[in-house]
């Protein structure tokens, strides 16, 4: 048990001479880590550990080499990962049959095994260390500290890398002076919104009820986002730190996380932290010796997206339906259980250990005057490198998808990005040069959200996009509002007749006036945002709009209803393949004879014909 500071301060002292160990191979001895998040897990990274263990073992290294699991790497394309210290070898792509020759030929004897380095496709270099790659160069991890570093099932190895040093230091000073702290430091909550975290933290503090709550949100619901998933899965124990100091500076006594449970190694790594941190005595009463006790409790979500929304997810926690409350009252005056209620979400309390352990000034200078700190997104969709990065407020957004995501798939066009998920809007390669902030990309149409970044080139048809976001929300509304519930569904009517080229241009003005009535009169974020895709799609690509309903075409051959396949007779060889592939026998003519033709009444353009045929006679129109 740890009962004050210099107990604490001791353990954290042995903790980092073993890590400091274990990266630098003092006394010869090598580190094997493998990543053990979701993405890596599920492409056998698990099974690519077993083997290591057992060759290990097998071949005498037991004392020489240890080989253990950590977070995220964030270089999702790339993984799964194998990395080994001294050196920083960083192996990407591996495969369990490549795991004897990393054995034979690194840990025994002593060689790169090149085939499974980086290759940087500028130069065609082999990059062996992480930190080299172009991909990590412009990243700074503070919300992601710990993650591909530590193991996050042990509290030691997070202790050696810097946990709860800034728990103790917050628990030194006055609860206002932490508050004020934050505020210095200008951090903004990274759930959507960005308000000032400092500020909902003082308004809770304001209240004299005895019993305050804090709330991890952890609901992250999204298409394509895995921010909060990759930090408690691969530093579960830096937002419980984060949610103690919060708790401690508003005066609570109990949090909650509020975790989808479609998130089951989160959860089971968060379970074993909290676990962890009772029996070291640091989750309790008196924590460290002081009057401050404080007890985690966890919930899990059924994956509802409306429960993103505070108010939403307090009512959860209760046992009701995930609903949005009215507001005022805010939750920091009465929130969970009608008590003061400060809900954060898990980047963001992320962050707070590392204010308080580096410092207000250290924390301040990335980012922007208004928009401090970094943030983490997910980067995805039409993009090579795809993953997690953490960047610095005010990168630009061709930073990001040129120079950490290594461009557009396949050389083709870039199009637009979407920022903030179902709830943000779609930037055109005219605002690439744009800084991420919180304002910025507001001012541009847009949002932060929680960061979610989809990438899309020229194959993508931006009606079809805001239809599949409209299609997503009107499944996800929660019902509660009249605006939400109707003006969603009445959106997505409009854009399925358009899409099916069925659409008119009196449907275009009702999609834009609808669009503006939902935004202005829904209940929570959820209905006032959901608009998004549609008014920045309408606003930046009009014109693939006019030509659905106008020309009754889709200019990227994408909408089904809209296209037409055809077979070019100068390039039909007769062969009569994509006739025996046709499942509705839509595709007629005589092998060797007569080129084959397609019965546009009878095809249900399943893209099978233009898949087979191996001499490009079949084009999309």
């Amino acid at each position: 048990m740890i009962k004050n500071p210099e107990q604490l301060e001791k353990k954290i002292c042995s903790c980092t001479a073993a890590m400091d160990k274990k990266f630098s191979g003092a006394g010869g001895k090598r580190a094997v880590v493998l990543c053990g998040g979701t993405g890596c897990l599920s492409s056998d990274s698990k099974h690519i550990r077993e083997k290591l263990e057992r060759l290990v073992k097998a071949r005498g290294l037991s004392d020489e080499v240890t080989v253990n699991q950590v977070g995220c790497f964030g270089f999702c394309s790339q993984g799964p990962f194998v990395k080994i210290y001294p050196e920083d070898t960083l192996y990407r792509l591996v495969k369990i049959e490549d795991v004897d020759e990393i054995v034979e030929r690194d840990l025994i004897g002593g060689q790169v095994v090149e085939r499974l380095l980086y290759e940087d496709p500028q130069t065609h270099e082999k990059i062996s260390r992480q930190d080299d790659i172009t991909f990590y160069k412009k990243q700074k991890r503070i919300a992601l500290h710990g993650c591909g570093a530590i193991n996050p099932e042990d509290i030691n190895e997070a202790m050696g890398y810097g946990a709860f040093k800034g728990l103790m230091r917050a628990l030194s000073m006055d609860r206002k002076a932490v508050i004020d702290e934050v505020l210095a430091a200008g951090l903004r909550g990274r759930g959507g919104a960005g308000f000032p975290t400092g500020k909902k933290w003082g308004f809770a503090y304001a209240s004299d009820s005895d019993e305050k709550y804090i709330v991890c949100n952890g609901d992250e619901g999204d298409p394509g986002a895995f921010m909060d998933r990759s930090i408690l899965e691969g530093n579960p124990f830096a937002v419980i730190e984060g949610m103690m100091i919060a708790a401690y500076a508003i005066g609570a006594k109990n949090g909650y996380f509020y975790i989808r449970a479609e998130y089951p190694i989160a959860v089971n790594r968060l379970k074993l932290a909290i676990r962890q941190m009772e029996e070291l005595g640091l989750l309790g009463d008196n924590i460290l010796g002081t009057d401050f006790s404080f007890r985690a409790h966890l919930r899990l979500g059924a994956g509802a997206f409306v429960c993103g929304e505070e108010t939403a997810l307090l009512n959860s926690i209760e046992g009701k339906r995930g609903m949005p409350r009215p507001r005022p009252p805010f939750p920091a005056s009465k929130g969970l259980w009608q008590q003061p209620s400060v809900v954060n979400n898990v980047e963001t309390l992320a962050c707070v250990p590392f204010i308080f352990r580096e410092g207000v000034e250290e924390f301040s200078k990335y980012g922007t005057e208004k928009s401090r700190g970094t943030k983490v997104f997910a980067l995805g969709g039409k993009v090579n490198n795809v993953g997690l990065v953490e960047v610095p407020m005010g990168t630009t957004l061709r930073e990001l998808v040129y120079d950490i995501g290594g461009g557009v798939t396949g050389g083709k066009e870039f199009k637009a990005i979407q920022t903030g998920g179902p709830s943000g809007g779609n930037l055109t390669k005219e605002y690439l040069d744009e800084s991420i902030d919180f304002d910025n990309l507001v001012a541009k149409g847009s949002m932060m959200g929680s960061g979610g970044a989809i990438v899309m080139d020229e194959d993508n048809c931006m009606v079809n996009v805001a239809r599949f976001y409209l299609d997503f929300i009107c499944d996800e509304s929660c019902g509660k509002c009249t605006a939400c519930r109707i003006g969603t569904k009445r959106m997505l009517e409009i854009l399925d007749r358009i899409c099916d080229g069925k659409g008119t241009l009196q449907d275009l003005d009702d999609l834009e006036e609808l669009a503006e009535t939902v935004k202005n009169n829904s209940l929570c974020a959820l209905g006032q945002t959901s608009a998004n895709p549609v008014i920045s799609t309408v606003k930046h690509f009009r014109d693939e709009y006019l030509a659905h309903i106008v020309d009754k075409k889709c200019p990227a051959k994408v909408c089904k209803n809209l296209m037409q396949y055809k077979i070019d007779p100068n390039k039909c060889m007769k062969c009569s393949l994509c006739a025996r592939m046709c499942p509705t026998g839509a595709i007629t003519g005589k092998v060797r004879e007569i080129p084959f033709v397609i019965d546009p009444d009878k095809c249900i353009k399943c893209g099978t014909c233009i898949a087979g045929c191996k001499f490009g006679a079949i084009s999309k129109e």
